[in-house]
């Protein structure tokens, strides 16, 4: 039955810029080297989360949204996605600098991939001293300009670099050129898609001396070139209280601070409640059945779930997703 917290097991995905961090800090258990992702939600083509707890256990987010549709993820979302689950949730490790890259918004993944677009936003876990992001243009640039800039290797020198730390958080609209810079751990959720235009990647090489493929044709139709767009959110860190990261069309995420024990009345919400954990350990309880929930962990709450109870011997701070 849909009657408790569903875990998932990660998928880990090797990247060029990976690191160890996911496993040495984030409690993922593998022997991969290189691990610059673990998606722990992902309804994405070939890589189909699978329950790894209570009596789903084995079950696909596929199988479970066959059967239990809307009691999974809310009649509204039902009507809206169907078998298709909204959201891509991972954590991401950045060794090194990640490409330098665009997402398609919904118009344009229609057109050329049949897919969502990529919303996404960012929650930093951990970032080095010195550890940048880059966020869109340092100024207004036209597409010529751009494109001159890109064939004579100079493309960073127009884009906006920005100092993070544990903490911060933002917000990336398709059409923003962005990289996650080396040194960062954090958090991400977007929109279900897997759809990246790489710009540029630092001349880098693989194992076998070869350079990843660009995206350059595509990413030109993708890029927002008329807004030098604010990425970062400001929000309150209240305890035991809803403190809004993000709201927009695709996702609503609230950090909630939690000391001692907070109960969530749900009952008019119509959605699924994604938790992940991104400080500290707590107890989450629906239908009176419980999960503990980890640092580097993630739980999702069927939309049925009119009630949760989140308990903790210390402190945990969570990241809650609802669409």
């Amino acid at each position: 039955m849909l009657n408790y917290p569903l875990k998932f097991r990660p998928i880990l995905k090797e990247k060029i810029w990976g690191g160890n961090k996911l496993v040495t800090k984030l409690n993922k258990n593998s022997l991969l080297k290189n691990i610059g992702e673990s998606w722990e939600i992902s309804d994405v083509e070939n890589n189909i989360s699978i329950v790894s707890n209570g009596n789903l256990k084995n079950k696909s987010l596929k199988e479970l949204l066959q059967v239990y549709k809307a009691n999974l993820i809310g009649e509204n979302n039902y009507i809206n996605f169907g078998n298709k689950f909204p959201l891509l949730i991972k954590f991401i490790d950045a060794k090194q600098d990640l490409s330098v890259q665009v997402h398609p918004n919904d118009e344009l993944s229609k057109k050329q991939h049949n897919s969502f677009g990529k919303t996404e936003m960012w929650y930093i876990i951990e970032a080095d001293k010195n550890a940048k992001l880059i966020l869109g243009f340092n100024g207004i640039i036209t597409p010529k300009q751009y494109t001159h800039l890109l064939e004579e290797h100079k493309i960073m020198s127009v884009l906006n670099s920005e100092n993070v730390k544990k903490g911060d958080a933002f917000f990336i609209e398709p059409g923003t050129v962005h990289s996650i810079g080396a040194g960062i751990v954090l958090a991400e959720i977007q929109q279900t898609s897997d759809i990246t235009y790489r710009i540029y990647d630092f001349d880098r090489v693989d194992a076998n001396g070869n350079k990843r493929e660009l995206h350059t044709k595509l990413a030109l139709k993708a890029i927002n070139f008329n807004d030098k767009i604010a990425c970062k959110c400001n929000y309150s860190t209240k305890i035991n209280t809803f403190n809004n990261i993000v709201s927009c069309n695709y996702f609503k995420t609230n950090f909630i601070p939690i000391v001692k024990e907070k109960v969530i009345d749900y009952s008019k919400t119509d959605s699924f409640v994604i938790f992940m954990c991104v400080e500290g350990s707590a107890t989450i309880s629906i239908f009176g059945n419980s999960e503990t929930v980890i640092f580097g962990e993630t739980i999702l709450i069927p939309a049925t779930a009119e009630k949760v109870s989140i308990t903790t011997k210390t402190s945990c701070k969570l990241l809650e997703i609802t669409v």
